[in-house]
């Protein structure tokens, strides 16, 4: 089968998974092409049946916001005639969604009618796509998609909550080869990081104000008081300054680490005892399930998505949002007890085991087989 996957390129989940979900499908024998602005940050281009092309948007002076759903339904077009492409998935309702739509409208006045499957991740349905200025555009997307599928259960719930969706919705969840998170690194390079009597807790986002940065920093400013600890942030984005100034009004910033984007996160996680992930709302939260995978325990809030990964009391604990102190007494209960540490990574690496890329990509298989059927009846 040949597949155009449309996604952003970012570090971001819905990314990740559309690049690695790419590979996975190539390494089944898929012919797969990414379409987007940017090479992906998780594409190596290094296998035979993967191919990416870049969408370029003019800059026309004319236009105050250059016109990026124009440029991506035009080369949708084009590549599905040059490619033969059997099959279009979009990740994000908008615009991915809305433009790919466009596209299978072209190509039907050439009398070429391709599927598409539309996975939703998260912002599209609960931030972006529920603004009144993007809910007709969002819903129309979702309901003129050939399959949709969720990446959580509660994604679904929310988006069939939200919006006026006449189509069916496949949860089908995020997922990861935990084979990439066996990698042993040496003692040496974790004295790179931490001493060896400090515990390593560490938290990886976008660092936007829904991942509630300011409530990391406090939960690691209670436990760095009842342990040696080190905290390393991962990430960039608008909360990073603000978390940056809140370590030194605390006095703690030669305990925090903020390293960026990074792709040495299986390494980071490797030397890691505890994940912290406060967020406000997460349709999934991949990178807890990345920290799992990597035998480390989680400590999250129950938004969204977040305890169908997180198992409550067996790979790590989940609290009410902003329950800081609920989440931090969970922590150093762990921490400080080297025989619940040991069993709570053993268990966060099992629970990570059901959300193997070998148990999920068939999944995805399943859904493009329905989505070519039915442009076929």
């Amino acid at each position: 089968m040949k597949i155009a996957i449309v996604c952003y390129p970012t570090f971001g989940g819905s990314g990740v998974v559309a690049t690695e979900l790419g590979i996975a499908l190539a390494e089944h024998g898929h012919e797969i092409h990414f379409i987007t602005y940017k090479q992906p940050v998780r594409l190596q281009l290094l296998h035979c049946n993967v191919h990416f092309h870049e969408v370029t948007v003019p800059n026309y002076p004319l236009f105050h916001y250059q016109p990026y759903e124009l440029a991506l339904s035009s080369k949708l077009v084009d590549m599905v005639k040059l490619h033969k492409i059997d099959l279009l998935h979009v990740h994000y309702a908008i615009p991915h969604a809305y433009a790919g739509y466009m596209a299978k409208k072209m190509l039907e006045e050439e009398g070429i009618i391709i599927p598409m499957v539309t996975t939703l991740h998260g912002t599209d349905i609960t931030l972006v796509g529920n603004h009144p200025f993007y809910k007709p555009a969002v819903t129309f997307s979702i309901n003129n998609s050939d399959a949709v599928t969720s990446v959580s259960q509660s994604l679904k719930d929310d988006t069939l909550r939200l919006f006026d969706i006449k189509n069916e919705i496949d949860v089908v969840p995020n997922f990861i080869d935990t084979a990439k998170y066996n990698s042993k690194y040496s003692d040496r390079e974790r004295d790179f990081i931490a001493t060896k009597d400090e515990k390593i807790i560490t938290h990886i986002s976008n660092f936007r104000k829904v991942k509630r940065i300011d409530n990391v920093i406090e939960i690691f400013d209670r436990i760095q008081k009842e342990m040696p600890a080190k905290l390393i942030m991962v990430g960039e984005g608008p909360e990073k300054k603000p978390a940056e100034k809140l370590c030194r009004e605390k006095g703690i910033s030669d305990k925090v680490l903020f390293v960026g984007n990074s792709h040495e996160v299986d390494k980071i996680l490797c030397f890691s005892d505890l994940f912290v992930l406060p967020s406000e709302h997460e349709s999934f939260g991949l990178v807890a399930l990345e920290a799992m995978a990597c035998g480390v325990p989680v400590i999250s809030s129950n938004a969204g998505g977040l305890p169908e990964v997180n198992i409550q009391g067996v790979s790590g604990f989940l609290s009410d949002v902003v329950d800081v102190d609920e989440m931090s007494e969970n922590a150093i209960k762990i921490l400080e007890c080297p025989v619940m540490l040991s069993k709570f990574k053993t268990s966060s690496k099992e629970i990570a085991k059901n959300f193997e890329t070998k148990n999920i990509v068939p999944l995805y298989e399943e859904v493009y087989e329905r989505a070519i059927n039915r442009v076929k009846s």
